[in-house]
């Protein structure tokens, strides 16, 4: 029954990202071990912008005081930017938009979401980090902006 539930749990943990993330900072914030992570993320299907996502992770000392093993809080910033020439790929353009990047935050059932939105009136790139919980929602949202010049705005969508 164990072996069951610990498959199922496996499952539900996205363990495919649709972006890599590259470690490219961390501070250390106590004595407690916990430290604020921060990765550039360069979105894949957006030639030329990379975000830059900094989130918090528990030391082994925190999780010792005060239990909650498998989890990190929600808490994240994220800032995006155009690092080079930029080239729209085939995204979704819906208002939902697409996620860009996930991981996992705790064992089960809460992940670090990265979703990119095109407004087209306004021709920007919306980049929004947030947590996923099965359980409850995550008011915890950051947002970030890339205006796109005008040689690289994709074709209209079709109506």
């Amino acid at each position: 029954m164990r072996r069951a539930l610990f498959g199922a749990a496996l499952l539900a943990v996205p363990l495919i990202s649709p972006a890599r993330a590259e470690q490219v900072g961390e501070i250390g914030v106590d004595w407690a071990g916990n430290d604020i992570i921060v990765e550039a993320i360069e979105d894949p299907n957006v030639q030329g912008v990379t975000c830059h996502l900094a989130y918090f992770e528990r030391g082994l000392i925190d999780r010792l005081a005060n239990g909650n093993w498998f989890e990190d809080p929600s808490n994240s910033a994220i800032e995006c930017q155009q690092t080079g020439p930029i080239t729209i790929g085939d995204i979704d353009r819906s208002e939902e938009g697409e996620d860009v990047f996930r991981a996992s935050r705790s064992i089960i059932f809460k992940t670090l979401r990265v979703k990119r939105i095109y407004d087209a009136d306004r021709h920007t790139l919306v980049y929004i980090s947030h947590g996923r919980e099965l359980s409850q929602g995550s008011a915890k949202v950051s947002i970030s902006t890339v205006p796109v010049p005008t040689d690289s705005r994709p074709d209209p969508a079709p109506d």
